[in-house]
């Protein structure tokens, strides 16, 4: 066993409690190239260890909290002697055959070990690993993350934002391609908000990395802020006569589909996967067993949604697929991209409208009609009411709107005319 390495003002908690919180580590040497350091916080503190590198360059990494509030474990608790020969350990892990501790922890890394996590863990995977391959691995993949400044991130988020959104392109194709960049407000928005998606799976990433113990600080990158009011997109939804144009439009198992989905507000992904068992008649609801977020839901059905999937489910058995592709297998990833294009020019819908536009529909018209917020997150399949609330709290029936269509001034100057009105009520909507 090597032998330990006193310090006064680390090797005691009375001791550590005298140090002044800061970000910089207080060192103690440990061996050659190889140092342990604690890291004194507002309550607490954690080791960390610093190897040499080579070309006066060092690298450091969190390995374990320190016993400051709570007794050691060995674990994921060390007291300072522990501590000692957990980064003994892991210097020997890192060295290579020559003594030397190798490379450092690139953002390619970090990225690949996050991603590689949510592979197992989260529905998202495939979506964040093509914001990485796409935005993030060209400019930053080959950087140290611990040298990486607020700066540098902050630089590459905004060229994010500058970027022309990217074309469809083959698979493994080198040089993608872009369409004209435009310059309007909402061409900018759409720009920023794609940004901050991307900067949440970089940051996500360096979190994971942080929590891991393979960066010591995470103090850059939390300095780095969001471009502020860019997710304030305007929802396309249909109204009632649009939907049933729409509707009439379509035709066969894509009909049956669209149908579905104005009934029950559910992604394209979660239908195309819903089998016949998925449906129980007897209380009048829909099972989503693989969600987005990753969990199981029930979508309660209306009396005209039930009647709807009776009728899809009639002489199949259970474990069959209720909304079934032409070809008799299940939906493909952008198969509905083209029947949906075209039934929105058949039911003279402008703009077009995208699958998931039904969606935002059955949730714009529940809130319309006064479904609480609570009650239509549920059903979406949120968590809580914050995304109901941003995209749709704005049609929700209000006191603040009543007051002011009943109290409001009015100035008898708009002149009568011979166009028919539109019926804004609330039944018209149903």
């Amino acid at each position: 066993m090597a032998k330990r390495v006193k310090d006064a003002q680390l090797e005691s908690r009375a001791a550590r409690e005298k140090l002044k919180a800061r970000g910089k580590p207080y060192y103690r040497s440990i061996g050659p190239r190889l140092h342990v350091g604690y890291r004194k916080g507002k309550t607490g503190g954690r080791w960390v260890a610093r190897f040499y590198v080579g070309d006066q360059d060092y690298r450091v990494e969190t390995i374990a909290d320190a016993d400051d509030r709570s007794d050691a474990d060995g674990k994921h608790i060390l007291d300072f002697w522990q501590a000692q020969e957990r980064a003994r350990e892991r210097h020997k892990q890192l060295a290579g055959e020559g003594g030397k501790v190798v490379g450092v922890y690139t953002v390619k890394e970090a990225v690949e070990d996050y991603l590689h996590w949510m592979e197992g863990n989260r529905k998202s995977a495939a979506d964040a690993r093509y914001r990485a391959e796409a935005l993030i691995l060209p400019d930053l993949g080959e950087k140290d993350i611990s040298k990486l400044t607020a700066n540098d991130i902050r630089a590459w988020h905004r060229k994010t934002s500058e970027t022309a959104p990217r074309l469809r392109s083959k698979k493994g194709s080198k040089y993608p391609k872009f369409r004209e960049r435009a310059h309007d407000a909402d061409s900018v928005r759409r720009r920023r908000a794609t940004a901050n998606r991307v900067l949440t799976t970089l940051k996500a990433a360096f979190n994971y990395a942080w929590r891991e113990g393979k960066v010591a600080s995470d103090k850059e990158w939390r300095r780095v802020e969001p471009f502020e009011g860019v997710e304030t997109a305007r929802i396309h939804y249909l109204t009632v006569v649009e939907a049933q144009r729409l509707v009439n439009a379509a035709s066969g198992s894509f009909r049956d589909l669209v149908q579905a989905a104005l009934q029950t507000g559910a992604r394209y992904s979660e239908l195309s996967r819903l089998r016949v068992e998925d449906f129980n008649a007897a209380v009048g609801t829909v099972t989503i067993r693989e969600s987005k977020a990753g969990k199981a839901r029930h979508v309660v059905l209306t009396d005209e949604g039930v009647e709807l999937f009776v009728q899809l489910v009639a002489g199949k058995t259970r474990d069959a697929l209720i909304l079934p592709a032409p070809s008799g297998g299940a939906w493909g990833k952008s198969h509905q991209f083209r029947p949906m294009a075209t039934a929105c020019s058949s039911a003279r819908i402008a703009p077009a409208l995208g699958f998931h536009g039904l969606r935002h529909t059955w949730a714009s018209l529940a809130v319309m009609n006064g479904v609480p917020l609570l009650v239509v997150a549920k059903n979406l399949g949120h968590t809580d009411t914050r995304m109901v609330e941003k995209h749709y709290g704005h049609l929700a029936p209000s006191y603040i709107a009543d007051a002011i269509r009943a109290g409001a001034p009015r100035f008898g100057t708009v002149q009568e005319t011979n166009i028919a009105k539109l019926d804004t009520t609330r039944e018209a909507w149903r």
